[in-house]
């Protein structure tokens, strides 16, 4: 006999129930060619696993992080929850931030990378498939290679977590035709398409 089902919502139920409004932000440390530390920011949807916003940083102050959410909700464009660690790079100017665009933050308790684990994962596919394979130069260099890894993971990468579906709707193409490769960063990944 099956137990009944809790009246209290599990975090995973409530991700499950809500992805379509959820957004989930993280920081990665890599480091370039001299061994000093760069930081990128990104925010994930979680619904679609597309990549919303990312920036790179040598520095990254609150107000440096709130002017990222405030380029990554222009217009109103905005999610009701908001998942973060409790990083102290989330501070006051942040916070207003959050405050003036009515988003809910969901705080993550400590020391557990699975509740913001769709940004994990992004880290980890961003580490293993692209930034293990250069020798970073310095922070434009670092902003280029992950802009192409972001093009690349929102509109040619399928995704197991989304059934194989790519996170942006790919453009329609005709049924026939030879299928050409488009690389991406240097070749390392490749985008298939059809023949115009």
């Amino acid at each position: 006999m099956r137990k009944p089902a809790s009246p209290d919502q599990t975090w995973l139920t409530f991700l499950h129930n809500h992805a379509s409004q959820v957004w989930a932000c993280d920081f990665l440390q890599t480091f370039d060619l001299f061994f000093r530390a760069l930081f990128v920011f990104v925010i994930v949807e979680l619904d679609s696993r597309r990549v919303v916003h990312f920036a790179v940083t040598r520095h990254p102050t609150d107000a440096w992080v709130a002017q990222q959410l405030r380029e990554a909700t222009p217009f109103g464009v905005k999610p009701r929850f908001l998942i973060r660690d409790r990083d102290r790079k989330f501070g006051e100017a942040f916070g207003r931030v959050v405050k003036g665009t009515s988003i809910d933050i969901l705080l993550t308790p400590y020391h557990s990378p699975q509740a913001n684990a769709i940004c994990e994962r992004f880290w980890g596919s961003l580490r293993r498939e692209c930034l293990d394979f250069f020798i970073l130069l310095g922070e434009r260099h670092l902003y280029w290679v992950v802009k192409e890894y972001v093009d690349y993971f929102n509109g040619a990468r399928p995704h197991q977590g989304i059934g194989q579906q790519i996170p942006s709707e790919p453009e329609p193409s005709a049924g026939e035709g030879e299928i050409i490769a488009f690389p991406m960063l240097g070749g390392l990944h490749h985008d298939y398409r059809r023949a115009a």
